[in-house]
């Protein structure tokens, strides 16, 4: 191929000098055709092919290649043919005899031609879109896989991200609290994928039927909810865009917290130091873009919706309520009655009427129990035998104070002092775990077992008022007599010993 500057020079010579095109390949020794072309272009044009390669080998196969790639379309990424896998199958089924580089250069061809092309689009300020994405997280030392909600406002390119342990209803609606707390208002619209959080099915007009919940929501806040195609990622293809990047840039490397509230915190940070970032192509910052954002969007409500996911149960024989396969206990006084249970993303609430009777912390395992061994005691008084076994009370972390207690109790009353015992272990379905073990421990400093001492510690104790144990105020207080140490008492003893 020939030089630019040989281009430069021919050309200067025949169009500015006047050189004719013979003698200018007299003199550069080059055919008057190439000379001829060089004065049609000022720079060498490269090899330029005038007609399509000819496959005379692959041409009756191109039907079938066409149709296994129209076909592919329908299939998992993932699990698409390959150039070498079509190539095998022309071999196998059609008998090809061709060569692989035929094969493979039709395929790149083909789907160059055929790959999708885009429209940019301008976005409104107040419009919202809406995602769940996953990554993983160690939390408290365990590493597991979370899913966090992405809000993204495509106006200003704000967002805001949370984590939750499981894509679930209650995490769903909780995180339209939060990303509605954290704009200081509620969007005109946001646009979802169908997720079968929101979309019960889609109807044969492609109108959806929405959930339950997600209505109570929507009616909650007054947003309008607009829905992609089925498959169809790029129609919310901000937010898609906004999950990569947050997994990129907010969980890397590899986020380690206590608990999901520090993470969330730590994602929130980061959401708003992106507020300070300008973009490509903006005059401004996130943050003053967003603001613009803020004055299109709908006013918060009074009070944020109550994010929780509502199913009524019946408690069992074992004074449990069973949610999402775990156990829950309640108080043995509600066994088999009908309860209604509310899971939040946190903690499971269980109501019998308007009266909530239980609050458990949230699990996320399968067919666990959780208890709460004040639910038993009531119970265990009437049955005290069934201390020992209960497996609410063996599995309760109680400090050491409490087992010299019991000890002192059964040593001094026998079996009443178990049941004395399970009776100061009920104080705890009223006061604290940690004022009642202050009270047992003062009260083995001065020698008070009683369930009625141990009460009078508690009550002096909230009351920051000193402790003063008078029998006669106490009349079920155990009374000791202690006589003055006399010599013919002893040696009355003595006396007795000999006989």
């Amino acid at each position: 191929m020939y030089t630019v500057e040989l281009y430069r020079r021919i050309r200067h010579a025949c169009l500015v000098d006047g050189m004719s095109i013979r003698k200018a390949a007299c003199t550069f020794g080059i055919h008057r055709l190439t000379i001829k072309k060089m004065l049609e272009h000022s720079v060498p044009p490269g090899y330029r092919r005038q007609h399509e390669v000819k496959r005379p080998r692959l041409s009756a196969f191109i039907g079938v290649i066409d149709q296994i790639l129209e076909a592919d379309k329908k299939c998992p990424v993932k699990q698409r043919h390959t150039a070498k896998r079509i190539f095998d199958r022309l071999r196998q089924e059609h008998g090809y005899e061709g060569g692989y580089t035929t094969v493979k250069d039709y395929v790149r061809k083909h789907r160059h031609c055929h790959q999708e092309v885009f429209i940019p689009l301008s976005h409104k300020p107040g419009h919202c879109q809406a995602d769940f994405g996953e990554a993983l997280v160690r939390i408290a030392g365990v590493e597991s896989k979370c899913h966090f909600m992405a809000f993204h406002l495509p106006y200003s390119d704000g967002c805001f991200v949370k984590a939750y342990p499981a894509e679930t209803t209650e995490a769903f609606c909780e995180g339209h609290n939060s990303a509605f707390q954290f704009f200081g208002g509620v969007p005109l619209s946001i646009l979802y994928d169908n997720t079968t959080l929101a979309v019960a099915r889609i109807l044969k007009d492609s109108t959806r039927e929405r959930t339950r919940i997600f209505s109570e929501l929507q009616s909650h806040y007054l947003f309008n909810d607009v829905f992609g195609r089925p498959g169809r990622g790029n129609d919310k293809g901000n937010v898609e865009g906004l999950v990569g990047f947050a997994r990129r840039n907010f969980m890397v490397p590899l986020p380690e917290y206590e608990s999901y509230e520090a993470f969330n915190k730590h994602l929130e940070e980061q959401c708003r130091k992106r507020q300070e970032h300008r973009l490509r192509g903006q005059s401004c910052t996130i943050g003053r873009l967003l603001e613009e954002d803020k004055k299109a969007f709908l006013p918060l409500p009074s009070n944020f919706y109550d994010a929780c996911d509502k199913q009524s149960g019946r408690v069992n024989s074992f004074a449990r309520v069973r949610y999402k396969s775990n156990d829950y206990s309640v108080p043995t006084t509600y066994g088999h009655q009908a309860v209604m249970i509310r899971g939040y993303v946190q903690e499971v609430v269980i109501s019998y009427q308007d009266k909530i009777i239980a609050r458990h912390p949230r699990s996320y395992g399968k067919e666990e129990i959780i208890e709460d061994p004040r639910h038993y005691l009531s119970l265990l008084e009437r049955k005290p035998r069934a201390l020992d076994q209960a497996s609410a009370i063996v599995n309760w972390d109680l400090p050491e104070a409490f087992s010299k207690l019991r000890a002192r109790l059964e040593e001094q009353k026998g079996k009443a002092g178990k049941q004395e015992y399970i009776s100061v272990l009920r104080l705890m379905e009223t006061f604290s775990l940690k004022e009642v073990h202050e009270a047992v421990q003062q009260g083995l400093r001065l020698g008070a077992y009683s369930l009625e001492a141990i009460k009078h510690l508690v009550l002096c104790c909230i009351e920051q008022r000193p402790a003063r144990l008078n029998l006669l105020d106490h009349p079920h207080l155990p009374r000791i007599h202690v006589t003055v140490t006399c010599a013919a008492d002893y040696m009355k003893l003595l006396k007795e010993a000999r006989v």
